[in-house]
């Protein structure tokens, strides 16, 4: 398997343009695969080694979610309470019967907002205060379509909220990745985390795949909700712009993660090892039992592709039979994770005790796994 994977991993270099790269692979609970080739800038100057971070884009989202979990645990929060309890400003809670897990599953209605109440992506006070007003683009919790910008702020108002204040990125960082020892970080960057940080490269003029094809059309359509929803809050409006300081440090729990591989596989290891790191619980059960848990599932009004999500997770959507209709997450059905814009990927596999992660720099068109990775995965479980 190993030799295979090594395989596959250089290809990607070698027939398939990557920059630079590195791949994570655990087995209950230890790293058995560690790969990293490459260079951290397009010029090729500085050279990518297996402590490179990365922005990893929605692959954040991840994280940010059993952050947010973790803070409603330790505030005696449970998933199916409702967000009007915690949050009764937010119009789309107060109107309905909106939950924590319908929130954390993308089913609030707030994708996206109206063009006049699209604040800066730099600001949370201001987007807080057009969420809140925010007509619902569907009713919340009877439908989902995935949030790729609001959500953060959402699960940022409610960590804020029942923690006296703390942001989700300082939680996260303080009460996630410290005592977890994960080398994943949002915002605070400090000068070793810049010196080891790699450069993301937007993709070349690309076709994207069949299934594709209707959220691209889409995406294009003015005032659609997948448009309106890649647009708000308003701001970097170039791929590249994830490269400047400036986003990178609001820590922006949606997309503005940086991490190594491993620290992503070894973050995905806990979850698949059911909270434990080391023989040592440290994600309580409650916690992991809602990453897991299937929330929404159907047709996504943002990604216009059947899709399915957990309390902060993607799953692979079933057909009729039982059985998966595309393999992002490898042959299990229990298997959930967060892949990020332009080729990053991670899961856990309870099953089978599997974590995957793969990040890179040279970005691909796609708002799924491409090829790049899912040959990787395929070869992991072969």
């Amino acid at each position: 398997m190993k030799a295979l994977v090594e395989e596959r991993f250089h290809r990607n270099f070698e027939e398939r343009g990557e920059i630079g790269a590195s791949l994570s692979v655990w087995k209950d609970g230890e790293e058995i695969i560690s790969l990293a080739r490459g260079w951290r800038d397009k010029d090729q100057a500085l050279p990518w080694d297996t402590d490179t971070l990365v922005p990893v884009w929605s692959a954040t989202k991840g994280p940010a979610a059993i952050a947010t979990l973790l803070a409603l645990h330790e505030n005696n929060l449970a998933p199916h309470e409702k967000v009007s309890k915690i949050w009764p400003g937010l119009r789309a809670a107060a109107e309905s019967r909106l939950t924590l897990a319908g929130l954390l599953s993308h089913q609030s209605g707030l994708p996206g907002m109206d063009p006049d109440k699209r604040a800066s992506i730099l600001s949370h006070r201001a987007t807080i205060r057009e969420l809140e007003t925010q007509t619902p683009f569907w009713e919340p919790g009877k439908a989902h379509g995935y949030h790729p910008r609001t959500y953060g702020f959402l699960l940022d108002e409610i960590v804020r909220r029942v923690t006296g204040g703390t942001s989700l990125a300082h939680f996260l960082n303080k009460r996630l990745a410290k005592p977890l020892r994960l080398d994943f970080h949002l915002g605070d960057l400090t000068a070793d985390h810049l010196d080891r940080l790699a450069t993301m490269i937007p993709p070349g003029v690309q076709r994207p795949n069949e299934e594709e094809l209707p959220f691209f059309r889409a995406l294009a359509q003015k005032d659609s909700i997948t448009q309106t929803a890649f647009s708000s809050p308003g701001g970097m409006r170039a791929l590249s712009d994830i490269n400047k300081l400036e986003y990178l440090q609001a820590g922006i729990p949606s997309l503005g993660g940086v991490s190594t591989a491993s620290a992503l596989g070894e973050f995905y290891s806990v979850l698949a090892q059911g909270g434990i790191q080391d023989g040592v619980t440290v994600l309580p059960k409650t916690v992991i039992t809602a990453a897991q848990s299937l929330q929404s599932d159907g047709e996504d009004k943002t990604f216009m592709i059947p899709t399915a999500f957990t309390c902060g997770f993607m799953k692979d959507p079933l057909n009729s039979g039982g059985g998966k209709l595309r393999e992002r997450f490898g042959p299990s059905t229990r298997a959930f994770g967060q892949p990020g814009a332009g080729g990053s990927h991670a899961f856990a596999d309870p099953e089978n005790g599997i974590s995957f992660a793969y990040v890179m720099n040279q970005m691909e068109v796609g708002v799924l796994p491409n090829r790049k990775s899912l040959d990787l995965v395929e070869a992991v479980y072969s």
